[in-house]
């Protein structure tokens, strides 16, 4: 098996920089999930890898080789678009064999005409076809080989998509928001058989989504990509509990992250709109980052006023704002727990080791002090 390796790949369009300097490794057999907003230069990487796009600075190798200057055929990797790029007019199975014919076949033994009387020909037609009814099969396609992509559905056509990618047996697999087009159903189905033909199949892959959630539950590790820069590469347990980055911080995890305005005095106690919170870091203005399901309501902590509720089934998010900073916070609170009214004032507060503490330029500061065991925050 091969791995990918990306090394300070960057990319302008006149004076927009799509992508700076960008680094990342894939090992092989290893399931990479790029993640970010759109216009955030993740597909533009993508296409710089499979070969479409070249970049203006930076080198690509999978395994030992250098692939940077290779054509996009000569690359042996594998994509699969958003739009399943499937040919309207072939079968299935035609579909499927497409770049088997391509590597298997010369251009007059692909021709309709004259191929058929070719020496060897019905030979390789075989093979390809064997190989072409395995890959349908480990998919769930072998009754459907006969039919044109319009006489199938959204999840069927992005299978036959898979199917065509896995049949050539690449050294790399990419992946370009293959689930967008899918509904919410769909989506849960087709990425636990995407993981499932990973693990099958053992290529380096590297899958870009929009969709945190597709990141965080595909992944052997996720990277957060914004404004053409990798931020953090990291497990996704990692990214959505450790963020060294307020940006990542805030694009992981829904509902987003709570940020909290503070303030760590010269001898490094942390203030709340003027009030010790009882968490310690370097002197300076900070950001208290808290997931909603880290929040709770108490009897003292932060002074918010409750503006409304939505219900999720399994939990309860209550919408607040901080009166001191007029900051919108979120709380993830059981279904059943009493509700505040509209407009009631009420207290917040959190364990310490809950708390992420970021600098002026949002990165990820240390908190000073720090008990080891948990400790909840009472505003003074």
């Amino acid at each position: 098996m091969q791995g990918l390796s990306i090394k300070s790949i960057s990319r302008h369009f006149g004076a927009v920089r799509a992508l700076d300097n960008v680094s990342l490794d894939v090992a092989a057999g290893e399931f990479v999930a790029l993640v970010g907003p759109s216009g955030c230069g993740k597909s533009t990487l993508m296409r710089i890898v499979a070969g479409i796009e070249t970049a203006d600075a930076g080198s690509l190798s999978i395994g030992s080789r250098d692939v940077t200057a290779l054509r996009a055929a000569e690359r042996n990797v594998a994509m699969v678009f958003q739009n399943y790029a499937l040919y309207p007019h072939l079968t299935v199975s035609d579909n499927i064999a497409v770049p088997l014919a391509m590597r298997r076949l010369s251009a007059v033994e692909r021709f309709p005409l004259f191929g058929r009387v070719m020496p060897g020909l019905a030979q390789k037609r075989a093979a390809i076809a064997i190989d072409v009814l395995k890959a349908a099969q480990s998919l769930g396609l072998d009754a459907l080989l006969d039919r044109k992509p319009g006489q199938l559905s959204g999840g069927q056509r992005q299978r036959v998509a898979l199917a065509r990618a896995i049949v050539r047996h690449p050294d790399a697999f990419l992946m370009d928001e293959p689930l967008s087009n899918l509904d919410a159903a769909l989506r849960v189905q087709t990425r636990r058989e995407i993981v499932e033909i990973h693990r099958r199949v053992g290529a380096a892959t590297l899958y870009v989504t929009h969709d945190q959630s597709e990141a965080l539950t595909m992944a052997d590790r996720v990277a957060v990509m914004q404004a053409g820069q990798i931020l953090q590469v990291s497990s996704p347990e990692a990214i959505y509990h450790d963020p060294q980055d307020i940006r990542v911080a805030t694009f992981i995890g829904s509902p987003r992250i709570n940020l909290i305005s503070a303030e760590a005095d010269a001898a490094g106690h942390v203030h709340i709109a003027g009030r010790p919170s009882g968490l310690h870091a370097a002197p300076g203005p900070v950001t208290i980052a808290i997931r909603p399901e880290n929040l709770r309501l108490a009897s003292s902590g932060i002074t918010c006023v409750a503006e409304g509720f939505e219900f999720l089934g399994d939990s309860l998010l209550l919408h607040a704002r901080h009166m001191a900073s007029d900051e919108a916070l979120v709380v993830r609170l059981p279904p059943n727990m009493p509700r505040p009214h509209a407009g009631e004032a009420i207290q917040l507060t959190f364990e310490a080791e809950h708390a992420l503490l970021f600098d002026q330029n949002g990165k990820r500061v240390a908190l000073r002090n720090h008990p080891a065991h948990s400790q909840e925050l009472t505003l003074a």
